[in-house]
């Protein structure tokens, strides 16, 4: 007697966005998705690396298309939801990834004009992909999203008002659509990186990077592959109880 074996991925047959998937966590978190079965949106706001992910997607026998768009501009998002509806008829899944570090300054110091290029990337890209997703996961009957926040969603930044005040309010939107639409099939959750190998830390002297690895009790830096595994159980079935959370992956940084 011949025994099939179950090798049904994580997310087969599966739509998914992933927001600033040109680089860093975005990529890797796009790539583990095609490789558990998704059929994944990579949107980036650079052309040339967005459909580099595509490629290199493709090349190990993954289905993903690119759409560029910036998540700062409400339209560039309902065009992004839109045109994945238009490609594979629904929305399963979206992780809404992109953000920016931005200036570096005391609150005092810091900028008007760098203080508004924080917040409508960090957090208004955030809520304008959640707005148009869930309008879409609605008309599925359902659907799974998460949210990029950081360690910087509980504990301060020094130098860095913006960026941790957009990482805080992502956590609290994240709260409130898991809590509205807990009945509606669509679950809402946050993830906290701590420092990763991300092209944002690149050109850091490297005393600067030893600093910020002595900072985590694991004395390294994480991974984006190992934020994409995070990423990938919190939009699988495999979590289909949680919602409305808000999950560190930082080696320990906010336990000391």
């Amino acid at each position: 007697m011949n025994l099939k074996i179950n090798n049904m991925k994580l997310l087969e047959s599966k739509v998914a966005i992933v927001t600033g998937a040109g680089s860093g966590i975005g990529k890797a978190i796009a790539k583990l998705y095609a490789k558990e079965g998704a059929k994944v949106i990579v949107n980036d706001i650079s052309k040339e690396n967005g459909q580099a992910v595509v490629h290199q997607i493709q090349s190990e026998n993954g289905e993903a298309f690119f759409i560029e768009g910036d998540v700062s501009k409400a339209d560039d998002i309902k065009n992004l939801v839109e045109k994945t509806v238009d490609k594979y008829g629904r929305l399963d899944i979206a992780c809404n990834n992109a953000g920016i570090g931005g200036e570096q300054n005391n609150t005092g110091d810091f900028s008007i004009e760098g203080w508004r290029k924080v917040i409508d990337i960090n957090l208004n890209g955030v809520f304008y992909a959640c707005k148009y997703e869930i309008e879409q996961m609605e008309k599925n009957g359902g659907g799974t999203i998460v949210n990029m926040a950081s360690i910087h969603g509980t504990v301060a930044a020094m130098l860095s008002p913006a960026y941790t005040a957009s990482k805080h309010a992502v956590v609290g939107l994240t709260k409130n659509i898991g809590v509205e639409y807990a009945q509606k099939n669509i679950r809402c959750n946050a993830v906290g990186p701590g420092y990763i190998e991300t092209p944002l830390l690149e050109g850091l002297p490297p005393e600067i990077l030893e600093e910020l690895k002595a900072k985590h009790p694991m004395n390294r830096l994480g991974k984006p592959e190992e934020i994409a595994e995070l990423v990938l159980f919190l939009s699988s079935e495999k979590s289909s109880f949680i919602t409305g959370g808000y999950y560190l992956i930082d080696g320990g940084y906010t336990a000391i």
